[in-house]
């Protein structure tokens, strides 16, 4: 006999859904047009659809299942991933489009970037998803999402008006995995439950979801180099993605058996750690191959480690669970990156002036980036441990059979 799960959602999700559906369609309805191509720009169109294609199908596919390494968890990781990834993606053209794009009037002319860009702030938004993977219901996560791409939108809007910074630039790919990762970190911070100590039962993977995660780490390893190409807009990006990528899946393996005290791979760490390296090429882009393989190297190793050492001290020390190691994967790659990419340039300049200013520039833009990520992230985290939001019981954290129809369980009345 199923047991008993609840408290249903029938009367939060759908009038929220459905209500900020309507909203989105009444917004698009007045300010919202396509812009149309001259013929002579099919090229330039045929380019930035195979873009699209590929940060879709990161967003989509790959997010989605690399969070099902769950034993119990397979239909939320993938179903959830999909809705908030919907909801932020319209909510994301919105406010790119009346923050970050320079107009003449109040309407929003939307082209293939527009899409590419919107699918970049709801990737930041799958990001700080991942440290509450399991413990929040959908009406959480949507609330949560809205909040992550209006701060990460905002966060961006606040470096371009100071500091006179591009939209496509590493400051972009470097606030992407970090405000995302410490918005969630924080968020799930808020959100403790002690009574999951140590650790939750079915907080757990087996040998199939092993297997669904691995795919969902396989789209992304592959199509990472078009997505940092999307984030940065230079082509160079996508050669040292690719070397990174292929370091950090060496490192990655090699550190989780040295590692170990069995000497064995840990599939969860792995599928974590061999994507280090194309977060923090993003952040960095250099133009040498063996200074993107160092950073490669160096991303790996010390999101290998955190998996094995650092997740549980963070958990222990500041009651803080983060359950797909965003802190490892994102946060620490990202700035890893960004620190790079100061130092390479600092050594290049020539005068003392100019690299003074440029460490400072870009020192406050991460201080602005982390700093907009850890206050939002506890404010959001306040909101949604509200009661009215009807969170699941702590027994039924990780568990499918809390949200989703499961017929061959049905007990007949």
């Amino acid at each position: 006999m199923a047991p008993q799960y609840a408290p249903s959602l029938w009367s939060r999700l759908p009038p929220l859904a459905i209500i900020l559906q309507i909203i989105f369609i009444v917004l698009f309805a007045f300010f919202v047009e396509i812009e149309g191509l001259p013929k002579t720009d099919e090229e330039e169109l045929l380019n930035s659809y195979a873009v699209f294609q590929d940060v879709h199908v990161i967003v989509f596919l790959g997010f989605g299942f690399l969070a099902t390494f769950l034993v119990r968890y397979g239909f939320s990781s993938v179903g959830f991933s999909m809705l908030v990834a919907a909801m932020a993606v319209q909510w994301a053209i919105l406010l790119n489009g009346f923050l970050l794009t320079s107009r003449s009037s109040w309407t929003i002319r939307i082209k293939m970037k527009s899409l590419v860009d919107a699918e970049l702030c709801a990737c930041s938004a799958l990001v700080a998803m991942g440290a509450v993977h399991g413990k929040t219901n959908p009406v959480q996560l949507l609330l949560m999402s809205l909040v992550e791409v209006t701060g990460f939108v905002m966060n961006q809007w606040l470096i371009h008006s100071f500091f006179k910074t591009p939209s496509s630039t590493m400051s972009r790919a470097m606030s992407l995995h970090v405000f995302g990762a410490l918005f969630g970190v924080m968020t799930s911070w808020v959100l403790y439950r002690r009574e999951n100590e140590p650790k939750h039962e079915k907080e757990k993977f087996g040998s199939k979801s092993g297997l669904f995660a691995m795919l969902g780490t396989l789209f992304l390893w592959m199509f990472w180099p078009s997505f940092n190409f999307a984030l940065v807009a230079n082509e160079i990006i996508a050669y040292g993605t690719y070397l990174s990528l292929a370091v950090s899946v060496v490192t990655a393996m090699a550190v989780s058996v040295l590692s170990s005290p069995r000497g064995k791979i840990n599939l969860v760490h792995v599928q974590g750690s061999i994507l280090a390296g194309a977060v923090a090429i993003g952040a960095a882009m250099t133009t040498v191959p063996w200074m993107d393989m160092t950073i490669g190297f160096c991303a790996s190793l010390l999101s290998a480690l955190g998996f094995r050492y650092l997740k549980g001290h963070v958990l222990f020390a500041f009651e803080c669970h983060d359950t797909r190691g965003v802190l490892n994967v994102h946060a620490i790659p990202g700035i890893l990156g960004w620190f790079a990419y100061v130092v390479i340039w600092l050594s290049k300049a020539n005068y003392t002036k100019v690299a003074i200013s440029f460490a400072v520039h870009n020192i406050c833009i991460l201080l602005m980036t982390v700093s907009m990520s850890l206050a939002l992230g506890i404010i959001t985290g306040i909101l949604l441990k509200w009661s009215f939001w009807r969170p699941q019981q702590d027994r039924k954290c990780f568990d499918d059979q809390t949200f989703w129809e499961f017929p061959h369980l049905a007990t007949r009345k």
